[in-house]
């Protein structure tokens, strides 16, 4: 569960440079929608390639209880045998909420999740229109007149959101975090 945890906390660190230096399609400052873009989405006269106004609320969303997840996690205990990583920087009553949070919130993710799915079954099923396969390869096929192609999103952004990942896992296993100080001797009874 906490190694799931920290390798989350990286794909979200990824996902978030990627968001800002990544490819057209992929960055939030194309597809984070304002109030005119989701009325006209809803009024049925969005058409734009990425994601809609409706799903990019929907990714925000998921980005940010998963953001959440991640950060309780690692400052979480269950006052038994697990303390997150970054635990030591938090207070024990401050530990003990974020652990409530950290188990309550699995229901967000999982209606998110759900709401999802749920969408890309509609959009495959009643809009004929199959959005799993553009996730995977990055490209969408359009009828005439075709969208500009994506830009951006090279080697370079890639491997800058390959290195924030890695320091994050760093960071999110204790990197920053001073090891506690050894258990004092145990003297042993002499019986």
């Amino acid at each position: 569960h906490g190694r799931l945890g920290v390798a989350i906390a990286g794909l979200l660190a990824f996902r978030l440079v990627w968001g800002v230096l990544g490819s057209t399609y992929a960055r939030f400052t194309h597809f984070v929608p304002g109030p005119g873009r989701i009325k006209a989405y809803l009024r049925g006269q969005w058409k734009e390639p990425g994601h809609n106004p409706l799903g990019a609320l929907s990714v925000l969303g998921l980005l940010g209880v998963m953001i959440f997840q991640v950060v309780s996690g690692l400052v979480a205990n269950d006052d038994i045998a697990f303390e997150g990583p970054l635990y030591a920087i938090v207070s024990k009553s401050t530990s003990d909420w974020m652990s409530s949070l950290h188990r309550q919130n699995i229901w967000i993710i999982g209606g998110l999740i759900a709401l999802h799915v749920l969408a890309i079954l509609y959009y495959a099923h009643v809009k004929k229109d199959n959005l799993v396969k553009p996730m995977i390869t990055g490209v969408k096929e359009f009828p005439e007149p075709a969208p500009r192609p994506a830009q951006g999103g090279g080697l370079v952004s890639f491997v800058v959101a390959l290195a924030v990942a890695a320091a994050t896992v760093w960071v999110a296993t204790g990197g920053l975090v001073s090891p506690p100080p050894p258990p004092p001797p145990q003297s042993a009874p002499a019986w």
